[in-house]
């Protein structure tokens, strides 16, 4: 009896080995799946522009190894970013090319490991300190998103998604604008961060 079990041993160490081996073989294949096509990242991602400019955009997306790239170059004055596979629900936005130092910078900085907290207090030194252009007039941000909202590739639709509108006018307060500093009604627009570089126009849908 112990003859036999030390030669079923190495069998069984074989066996066990070959089913690691397929089990890590199988994990790239479920981290690709979550990645949407290039050609569904542009066209779910400029859903958030309105139609007369989505042709034009331009779009920022994944490649398979998760890193942000440049999937399509546009010609107006949008630039829209695609769904991140690594997170939860649906989300993808469209906002204007002056915005894009603020948000390269933004995604620059949280690669790096940066915090949120920490992403803003550096980008506000930058801007004080001239290195960090913002836009000179109002430029806007559209935001498409929902956690559980989901995209169909075959009619090009995101269903269980909201629309949210945001219009940046850095260093607007209360008295420049006349604005509310929180909502007055629901969907009404109201002044976020005022006085400070990313002050903006909320306006968000009516859950």
């Amino acid at each position: 009896m112990q003859k036999r079990l030390q030669l079923n041993s190495p069998l069984r160490n074989t066996i066990m080995k070959k089913i690691t081996l397929l089990a890590l073989l199988a994990l790239p294949l479920v981290v690709f799946a979550q990645t949407q096509s290039s050609k569904d990242q542009v066209a779910s991602a400029v859903l958030a522009a309105t139609k007369s400019q989505q042709a034009g955009a331009t779009v920022i997306g994944y490649n398979e190894a998760g890193k942000l790239i440049t999937l399509k170059k546009g010609v107006n004055e949008l630039i829209c970013l695609a769904d991140d596979p690594n997170q939860q629900g649906f989300s993808v936005a469209c906002y204007h090319k002056d915005l894009e130092p603020m948000m390269a910078r933004g995604r620059e900085l949280k690669a790096e490991g940066k915090e949120s907290g920490e992403i803003d207090n550096i980008r506000a030194e930058e801007v004080a300190s001239g290195k960090l252009k913002m836009p000179s007039s109002p430029t806007t941000l559209h935001v498409l998103s929902g956690v559980s909202a989901e995209y169909d590739a075959e009619n090009n639709s995101i269903s269980g998604a909201t629309l949210r509108y945001v219009v940046y006018i850095p260093f607007a307060t209360q008295e420049s604008t006349g604005l509310p500093l929180q909502p007055v009604v629901a969907g009404g627009p109201w002044l976020m961060f005022p006085g400070t570089y990313r002050a903006h126009i909320m306006i968000s849908p009516v859950n």
